[in-house]
């Protein structure tokens, strides 16, 4: 079985056609600048070099006809038709408390959807689009949601309530919600298996660290805890996010830079993390040749940046009462091995003792980067959401 899954955002659109049986994924690729000028369509065969063209996008429909027509190609494409994509798997970011699980897409659940679009408004409307687009673009295939939030819907209340009139929880659903849901799903279920360790029995944290990052503590296969919250500016200390900030900070700059709520908001998502400290970049390669250099501010958002992972692991471990293994994962994650190393030193005092070899060859790959008598293993896990929605929808199509 063939299914295409799809990742929607505002201008922009990720897809991978995926051989369910085998899991191989046939074809991938990224629509760029949808409803700009200069749109684009990279794609690559399974095997083939990867291809970019200029197209216009005008819509979302657009983008997506173009992803079919380059699937189907006579002389590049990997299926001879469309009737050959048995399923469509969309990647949608806020589910609310409405979905504790992926669900199959009809007129009541899109409705549901939607009833989220204000708690995730720079997604859940994109993520809408693309559905409508495939649709309309493949009546009658199976089209299946798979949500980020979805997997956090198994923390305790003592978890996701927040330390405000608790009226606005009852009438807004102001809550922690969590974000990179598949991904934490994904990592600890590879964890379980490396390690040798029943998923059901096992205490992972896993950290998600890329230009977005977070933490998740799960519990015998459950999520009871992670660090975004009601939206994903809450947490670690990012690479253009805040994180974790006194909220009077909002008012006290606003007021003093006499600017509007909007753009205080605007300055925490997008000019605020390690880009906002080190007045250099967000991208951490960027900031530790820097810092090799001498630059101390690049230093310094380097040290704000682990101080704070540091510390999220630390209460995970408090709130599952140990832990079995710590994971890295995503871009910053997988590929550094300064940063990974850097992170683990003061988990010392658990018996934790990092391999440098092991360490330093883990690019990309999956890897026990501990020691063999460290007493909690550390580990380097690829994250691969898209393979986790395929595995979903199948479940869901079968």
């Amino acid at each position: 079985m063939n299914i295409l899954v799809i990742n929607c955002g505002s201008s922009s659109l990720k897809y991978q056609l995926i051989n369910s049986d085998t899991e191989q994924v046939l074809a991938k690729g990224l629509c760029e600048r949808i409803g700009i000028d200069g749109s684009n369509i990279s794609y690559q065969p399974d095997g083939g070099e990867k291809v970019v063209s200029e197209a216009p996008m005008p819509t979302h429909t657009q983008a997506i006809k173009l992803v079919l027509d380059a699937l189907v190609n006579p002389d590049t494409g990997v299926i001879k038709s469309l009737d050959e994509v048995s399923a469509v798997g969309h990647r949608v970011v806020h589910g609310g408390e409405n979905f504790t699980k992926s669900t199959l897409l009809d007129e009541k659940s899109l409705a549901a959807i939607e009833e989220c679009n204000e708690l995730a408004p720079l997604h859940n409307p994109a993520n809408l689009i693309g559905i409508r687009a495939c649709q309309e673009l493949m009546p009658g295939v199976p089209m299946v949601a798979v949500f980020d939030t979805a997997f956090h819907q198994t923390m305790p209340d003592k978890a996701y309530i927040y330390g405000i009139p608790y009226e606005y929880y009852e009438k807004y659903k102001v809550r922690r919600y969590g974000f990179h849901g598949t991904s934490h799903s994904f990592v600890s279920k590879r964890v379980s298996d490396l390690i040798g360790k029943p998923y059901n029995q096992c205490k992972t944290i896993v950290c998600h660290l890329g230009n977005g990052a977070s933490i998740c503590a799960v519990e015998n296969g459950k999520s009871v805890d992670t660090s975004m919250g009601l939206t994903p500016l809450e947490g670690l200390v990012m690479g253009t996010r805040s994180g974790d900030i006194d909220p009077a900070i909002v008012e006290f700059v606003a007021k003093k830079e006499s600017i509007e709520l909007s753009d205080m908001m605007n300055i925490l998502n997008k000019e605020s993390g390690v880009f906002g400290v080190s007045k250099l970049s967000s991208d951490f390669r960027d900031l530790l040749a820097a810092a090799d250099k001498g630059n101390e501010l690049a230093a310094k958002a380097l040290e704000v940046y682990i101080y704070h992972v540091q510390k999220y692991i630390g209460s995970y471990i408090t709130a599952m009462n140990g832990v079995d293994a710590i994971v890295f994962t995503a871009g910053v994650g997988e590929n550094n091995a300064i940063i990974r190393k850097s992170i683990s030193k003061n988990l010392e005092f658990l018996g934790v003792s990092i391999d440098d070899e092991a360490n330093n060859a883990a690019f990309g790959k999956e890897a026990i980067i501990s020691t063999e008598n460290s007493k909690v293993k550390i580990l380097s896990v690829p994250t691969n959401e898209e393979l986790a929605i395929a595995r979903e929808t199948l479940e869901l199509v079968q």
